[in-house]
């Protein structure tokens, strides 16, 4: 962590709703970092990969070199959370994706791109959070995958309609909806623990 104890995130400023992470960052208590380059996951405690379009998302993650990046910082404790696009990008096994599109492979998970349908069938509903305090919890679905596979040391946080949308796995966290969208701080502030524990031991 910083050097006055603030958790610093950084959000993968490369495509998608990253403004509204950064806010929602400050608001939970940490400091927020756009991420534009590879070199700039140093000295971060966590990363956000926000929501958008998966394919393109993918594609520039190749481009610029940070899907060799993540997986590295990953592995020497960099904690990481993805939302819709994110989830997919972060799965090791893509249904209904495009042919060659680029993951990171971070958590053991399946995931149906697309899962809930296409942009007009967005919704909003309201979630149980497994391990967050304060009631239920309104998920804004946009375009929205759900995790069909959990892999062996994958832990499912919330489902819908059966579905499994968010989900835990050591230091990654991935969701299904949009928490930035909500004005509800508490799942930035899970993960903003998350990576202060990851932190401490980096």
């Amino acid at each position: 962590m910083g050097t006055t104890g603030t958790v610093r995130i950084g959000v993968l400023d490369l495509q998608g709703a990253v403004s509204e992470h950064l806010e929602a960052v400050e608001a939970a208590g940490g400091a927020a970092v756009p991420v534009k380059r590879p070199e700039q996951l140093a000295g971060l405690d966590g990363l956000i990969i926000p929501g958008g379009e998966s394919t393109t998302i993918g594609r520039l993650m190749e481009e610029y070199g940070f899907t060799e990046a993540v997986p590295e910082a990953a592995g020497e404790g960099l904690a990481v959370y993805g939302t819709c696009a994110g989830l997919i990008v972060m799965a090791r096994e893509i249904e209904d994706g495009v042919p060659g599109q680029p993951c990171l492979g971070l958590m053991d998970i399946g995931v149906v791109r697309n899962g809930f349908g296409r942009q007009v069938d967005s919704f909003e509903a309201d979630l149980v959070l497994k391990g967050l305090p304060g009631g239920p919890f309104r998920g804004v679905f946009i375009r929205a995958p759900y995790v069909k596979r959990l892999g062996a040391g994958v832990e499912a946080l919330a489902d819908f309609d059966g579905k499994v949308v968010m989900v835990r796995q050591g230091r990654c966290l991935a969701t299904a909806f949009h928490p930035e969208l909500t004005g509800d701080p508490r799942v930035h502030q899970y993960f903003l623990e998350m990576a202060a524990r990851a932190g401490e031991g980096r």
